[in-house]
């Protein structure tokens, strides 16, 4: 599964590749973003595409128990996403884009395990990931907006570095995605050639480091 990625695209970036409207407004630069934490994601309204921060998590609108009891809910996997109790409503209804710069995944021994840091082959700023989406009221009347990525099987590429990776999509399959006129059929794994991966700081491994861009320098100390 994906549990770690970075987020630093500017808003003009994230205008240029997905045509999102709305207030320009400065988005947090984050280098190691991890679950239950709030990340950026665009969704389809009826005036057009706007970025709004959600919680990485989601959290599907009928659910009853307390915000604590919600199970790991961060990725979906592609294969059963339309099926599972707790995000076939949102895969019907609430599509998302969660624009990342980069994603995360590990290789070594539990003790000493090393990060490694896959971005655009070709440097564009934004990954588009696919997502979904929902809105949850807690019991005091508090509105949560709240999101989870879709993973799929890896690439042959990117099978040495884990058994799941996050789903890509293209520029034309963005349109599909947030419409809804697209299934699961395109949840696939992304192109042998779209992804490079370069080895990172291990202080990557400690949940709160987030906002110090030296994270993803290679071999970083």
């Amino acid at each position: 599964m994906c549990g770690r990625f970075t987020q630093y695209p500017t808003w003009a970036e994230v205008h240029e590749a997905m045509s999102i409207i709305g207030p320009r407004r400065n988005l947090r630069a984050r280098y190691n973003i991890a679950p239950t934490t709030m990340v950026e994601a665009v969704r389809q309204g009826e005036e057009g595409r706007t970025i709004a921060p959600m919680r990485w998590g989601l959290v599907p609108i009928w659910w009853k128990k307390p915000l604590k009891e919600v199970p790991a809910t961060f990725n979906a996997r592609a294969e059963t996403v339309a099926e599972k109790p707790m995000f076939r409503d949102a895969f019907k209804k609430r599509r998302c884009i969660i624009p990342a710069s980069g994603f995360y995944e590990w290789t070594g021994e539990k003790k000493d395990r090393q990060p490694h840091l896959f971005t655009a082959a070709d440097d564009a700023p934004v990954l588009a990931l696919a997502g979904l989406w929902d809105r949850w009221t807690d019991p005091d009347g508090e509105e949560l907006l709240s999101c989870t990525m879709i993973v799929t099987e890896p690439s042959d590429w990117m099978e040495p570095y884990h058994d799941r990776m996050p789903v890509i999509l293209d520029g034309k399959q963005i349109d599909a995605w947030l419409d809804g006129s697209a299934g699961t059929e395109i949840l696939q794994p992304a192109k042998e050639s779209a992804l490079k991966e370069v080895p990172v700081s291990k202080r990557v491994n400690k949940v709160g480091n987030d906002d110090d861009p030296r994270l993803i320098e290679k071999d970083a100390a």
